[in-house]
């Protein structure tokens, strides 16, 4: 094949792979959207930043709104917030319990996993948390883009009554966020237990 055709083809199958690559990104931002959060024993709260001032990062504060709108409305029994410890000593998972305490939402119904440094373990520790205590139905809480991949991870680590809720919150970083979902569902989807 002569050297312009060569290129033309690569280019081509190069421009068909970005597109089936924002096909993908449409197709798990309308999944994300369209999720409907159904009532659940357990609402599952992924960390986001802590600001220095210990107190949730806007994004993460709407996502604590929406856990304890589920706990205020009856829609789900415990609120089990995870998250990380950053390098400098903020524990995610502690300063989510305590904007929830402050929201009235009574100590005994919020479980606290502070080794949830990524969705992956959030979902492991939430699974365990849920079969020690007899709980068989989670809503993931989480943004939007971020939902269908937290509802396979819970669903990869055995809870099988799942579905997902997100706030209205929406930033400009969210088209990277996007497509940077693409590879790691793909990843969670084979990735070994």
């Amino acid at each position: 094949m002569p050297r312009p055709q060569r290129i033309r083809h690569r280019l081509a199958r190069c421009a068909a792979v970005l597109a089936a690559a924002v096909l993908l990104a449409a197709a798990a931002l309308a999944a994300g959207l369209l999720a409907g959060a159904r009532s659940a024993d357990v609402a599952v709260v992924l960390g986001n930043t802590v600001q220095a001032d210990g107190r949730p990062s806007p994004r993460l504060a709407a996502r604590l709104d929406r856990a304890h709108a589920c706990y205020a409305a009856g829609q789900c029994r415990v609120l089990f917030v995870s998250g990380g410890v950053d390098p400098q000593g903020a524990d995610e998972a502690a300063a989510m319990r305590d904007y929830l305490l402050a929201r009235g939402v009574p100590a005994e119904r919020i479980a606290t996993d502070s080794a949830g440094v990524d969705t992956w373990a959030t979902a492991r520790h939430a699974a365990a948390y849920m079969r020690a205590h007899g709980y068989t139905s989670a809503m993931g809480v989480t943004q939007y883009f971020h939902v269908p991949r937290t509802v396979l991870a819970l669903r990869r680590h055995g809870i099988v009554d799942v579905s997902g809720g997100y706030p209205s919150f929406f930033e400009g970083r969210d088209l990277y966020s996007i497509f940077r979902e693409l590879p790691a569902m793909a990843w969670y989807a084979f990735r070994p237990l």
